[in-house]
């Protein structure tokens, strides 16, 4: 491995806005915002728009689809195409 080319890996808080949780995580990212931790360290932070803790499939909120009626109405309008 080639030395000094690596970006640093250092410890980040993400920041999700949908839900205002924070976890602590490291990463490769960076940011100039910066925000006082509950062991007292400062560490950069980076808000995201949705994260797990916000996204509707992992919080058990999504929709579902139906998609029985739209297999039905397709076999109805097409139930005789291509017969003579």
């Amino acid at each position: 491995m080639k030395a000094d080319i690596h970006p640093q890996y250092a410890p980040i808080v993400f920041n999700d806005l949908a839900s205002g949780e924070k976890f602590l995580t490291r990463s490769t990212a960076t940011s100039n915002k910066t925000i006082e931790w509950e062991d007292g360290n400062t560490y950069p932070v980076i808000d995201v728009e949705i994260s797990a803790a916000s996204h509707p499939f992992y919080t058990g909120k999504q929709r579902i689809m139906d998609s029985a009626g739209r297999v039905e109405r397709f076999n109805a309008r097409f139930k005789n195409f291509g017969k003579k």
